[in-house]
């Protein structure tokens, strides 16, 4: 395979001279590859997309065609129709979709949607490649010439002659042939990034949220502290938290009106996941360490639509979502609005050492008490697109809420009756994408967010695990001995350019350039009450950016595609620290980094390709971090970027339709030479984020799937193995050289099995049973070489599994689905961190209407 990843070692990087020299000089131009194919659906592509010139394209044949009915009274009445149609057929030539064009009415347009959707084609290609389509189908009725027809006589349609076998055409105009060629998806999947794709159409009929969809995927862990609304521990390729960067359609996660915990993300609100594992493209603007989670919505504009979700089940858990959207062909003017809304007691059982009456600590079966999360949210989205001056002007603002009560202390040892934690966050959003010529293109998005975080613990109650006062404390305060009511302002301005320059037909530059502001203040209010210095009132500082040159090269037919990058990164940090003489004292930081990175794909067939990438990454510091959080987080400005080696290795292989069904498969490898990780790490009353050590992570990860002919049967399953170690020969962690990092499963795997049948009732409707399985191998919470074996606390090796009934049923223009889900279905034992339990089984119904 050619295309040698770069090579760097420190902040040295190799990167061929003239190459190099090319980038800087033209420093130009962020944009994807691809655009909309001539005459298709309209939907945008993902920002900075660029046209890249059509290939051979052959349209659907007819293989199977299906007489309608002519409707009764219409033939009574002697009345004849003619309805277009436009078809939507799969890449297995299946119809899909059929919407009326020009509604005929008399019972003609049922008539012909319902025989066209059991139409059978050989679908349309793409360089030999099967690709979904869109055709205009007109469906003509016509009586018979009989002086006395038939009862019910059946409709010819408009078929062109090149389009055989099938009824000869009464009139032989051809029918108009809009082949959509890849998807989106399919496009990332098999570009030289390194990303996994992840399509929610069927986890959105499901119950599952979003962490319980992406723990699904080979190489990713999503662990949680308890259910709905819990802190997550998100990890990709064994780095995991800050270490990962996540994205709502380019913008930052936290900056998007979601909240900063991806796990509570509703998956209704998402069309796509893109998993970047490792090797981030400049087009993000973003300094992550060990990748970055795109959540891509719902891209598709035309027309007018609205959808609704609502789901809900045990534990009190109720999720709501709901969206609407227009478009105005004849103006450009575009209008979207989604909100959502969270709620759940999280009262599930669970296991805890309780005091009998002679103080002997026993396991007891209990509930939780204090454990409810609210959340609620939305967003208006308004503009133009695709208007010769823009393709896309689009002014989002949104507004979003949650509030979480906290049960009990990390390790679950001690319970909390009073103690809540909140988060207020509002914003606005202006994005503008145009393309010069088809060569150059501009994808700009700027904002502001607001955000005010909350903590309070004013009970002075000591709570026991039945959630009873056993004891009135002294003062107020469950976890430290005073009152916290504490609030955390934080305004962050951003911004993001993306430039792109078609240099030819095979060769794009791109360039990038992504600043961040942030400023941090805030309030100790029972502070202030006692007339106490309060070290929230400081200002705090920070600003970031991020810029990145990007070099892409199709060579070989399209064999080969490379994509080489150079990132720069800068940070300003001003701080002002509180001193024990109770006067604030001026304190900064600067840093500056510069990373490098080559991704390639190299296509050994038209279904198997390899693929592999490097980066030379670095994460800069969080506002957290640097300036902690005002009570039980100190700041410390001397931290250092953390930095890491990645590399990534991997083969996939993807049939089309086949007599034997559709086989799909990959095998990935992926390294990790980690460096200044960061952690938190307590002394006495407080905590303090420190570098302390570095980390190699290695791994392999493993899918396999099948689809059955008709679609029928669908099986996929995955495993990683990830071995995570510390190899610091020096400081805190010197002594626990070549071990296992702790608290961090190794192996991990996960199946599923699909069975659907369509057309029970009507012929668009579907059945579906679906089967989800995961299993997590043993692990230590603490450092394997402390202590004992037969003293170490491991998390014992778990198996869950989950099923879910659906039934889907379309009537244009609506499409209406149920479902069942009941996840944990052995009510088996589930733990993520030290300990902590999780949910037992659950049931969760869900209902979904689309029009």
């Amino acid at each position: 395979m050619s295309g040698d990843h770069d090579r760097c070692g420190g902040h040295g990087l190799f990167v061929p001279a003239v190459l190099l020299a090319g980038l800087l000089v033209s420093g130009l131009a962020q944009a994807q590859a691809g655009a909309l194919q001539p005459g298709g659906a309209g939907a945008p592509q993902e920002s900075g997309a660029v046209p890249a010139p059509a290939p051979a394209l052959v349209p659907p044949k007819l293989l199977e065609f299906v007489q309608a009915l002519y409707p009764a009274q219409a033939e009574r009445e002697r009345l004849e129709a003619r309805v277009p149609l436009r078809l939507k057929i799969d890449a297995s030539g299946t119809v899909t979709e059929a919407e009326v064009l020009e509604p005929a009415g008399h019972g003609f347009d049922e008539a012909a949607r319902e025989a066209a959707l059991r139409f059978r084609f050989e679908p349309a290609k793409r360089n030999g490649i099967a690709m979904p389509s869109l055709i205009l189908y007109t469906y003509e009725f016509r009586l018979p010439q009989q002086e006395t027809p038939p009862p019910a006589e059946a409709a010819e349609p408009v078929v062109p002659p090149s389009n055989p076998p099938g009824p000869e055409a009464a009139n032989e105009e051809p029918i108009e042939v809009t082949v959509e060629g890849e998807s989106e998806a399919e496009r990332r999947r098999q570009s030289a990034e390194a990303v996994q794709v992840i399509e929610t159409e069927n986890i959105q009929r499901e119950a599952a949220d979003m962490g319980t969809a992406l723990a699904r995927t080979e190489s990713v862990a999503v662990r949680r502290e308890g259910g709905l609304g819990s802190r997550t521990r998100f990890s990709l390729a064994g780095l995991s938290d800050e270490q990962i960067r996540f994205f709502v359609d380019g913008i930052p996660l936290e900056l998007a009106g979601f909240g900063p915990n991806i796990s509570n993300v509703p998956v209704n609100l998402v069309q796509r996941i893109d998993l970047y594992q490792g090797v981030v493209p400049i087009r993000f603007g973003a300094d992550a360490l060990g990748g970055a989670v795109q959540l891509v919505t719902d891209q598709e504009v035309r027309g007018t639509s609205a959808d609704a979700s609502y789901e809900f089940g045990s534990f009190d858990t109720h999720r709501l979502t709901a969206g609407v959207r227009h478009f105005q062909e004849s103006t450009g003017l575009f209008a979207r609005a989604n909100g959502f809304f969270d709620y759940a007691r999280n009262d599930y059982p669970m296991e805890v050492l309780v005091a009998d009456e002679l103080g002997r600590p026993k396991p007891t079966r209990v509930y939780r008490f204090h454990d409810g999360y609210r959340a609620a949210g939305g967003g208006v989205e308004a503009g133009f697109m695709d208007r010769p001056w823009a393709r896309r002007l689009l002014l989002r603002a949104f507004l979003g809420t949650y509030d979480k009560e906290i049960q009990h202390n990390p390790a679950m040892t001690v319970p909390y009756g009073g103690v809540d934690s909140g988060d207020l966050s509002g914003g606005a959003t202006l994005r503008f994408e145009q393309l010069f010529s088809q060569v150059f293109s501009v994808d700009a998005v700027a904002g502001y967010t607001w955000r005010q975080t909350t903590f309070l613990d004013l009970d002075q109650c000591a709570y026991n695990w039945f959630g009873r006062c056993v004891r009135e404390l002294p003062q107020q305060g469950e976890i430290q001995p005073r009152a916290v009511e504490r609030y955390v302002d934080q305004h962050t301005g951003f911004a993001r350019l993306n430039l792109g320059w078609n240099v030819s037909e095979s060769q794009t530059l791109r360039f990038s350039l992504a600043p961040t502001f942030v400023t941090r203040s805030g309030e100790d209010k029972r502070l202030r009450a006692r007339q106490q210095v309060d070290p929230l009132d400081s200002e705090r500082n920070l600003f970031s950016l991020v810029s990145g040159l990007e070099y892409e090269l199709d060579a070989l037919d399209e064999r080969l595609e490379n994509i080489v990058f150079v990132k720069d990164y800068l940070q300003l940090a001003r701080a002002e620290k509180l001193l024990p003489s109770g006067v604030f004292q001026p304190l900064e930081q600067n840093t500056h980094e510069v990373g490098v990175g080559d991704g390639v794909r190299f296509r050994l067939s038209q279904r198997l390709y390899a693929k592999a990438s490097y980066e030379w990454a670095t994460r800069l510091l969080r506002p957290d971090e640097l300036f902690g959080d005002g009570m039980l987080i100190n700041d410390n400005l001397d931290l250092k970027p953390e930095t890491s080696h990645n590399v990534n290795l991997g083969l996939t292989f993807d049939t089309e339709q086949m007599p034997a069904g559709a086989f799909r498969a990959s095998v990935n490898g992926f390294g990790r030479l980690a460096n200044q990780l960061i952690i938190l790490t307590g002394k006495e009353s407080f905590f303090t984020y420190q570098n302390v050590y570095a980390a190699r992570a290695l791994g392999v990860a493993g899918s396999a799937g099948w689809t059955s002919p008709g679609q029928y049967l669908a099986l996929d399953g995955n495993v990683t193995w990830q071995d995570f170690r510390n190899i610091s020969s020096e400081g805190d962690f010197g002594s626990f050289e070549g071990r296992r990092i702790p608290n961090r499963p190794y192996l991990l795997a996960n199946g599923s099995a699909r069975f659907q049948l369509a057309g029970l009732v009507s012929p668009q409707d579907e059945l579906s049973l679906t089967w989800h399985s995961r299993y997590i191998h043993e692990f230590f919470r603490s450092w394997e070489g402390a202590g004992t074996r037969d003293s170490k606390m491991v998390i014992s090796s778990q198996l869950l599994h989950s099923l879910a009934l659906s039934y889907v049923t379309r009537a244009a223009p609506t499409t209406l689905s149920w479902t069942v889900d009941v996840q944990n279905l052995t009510d088996a034992p589930s733990f993520d961190f030290y300990g902590v339990r999780r949910p037992g089984r659950s049931i969760f119904a869900k209902l979904t209407v689309a029009l």
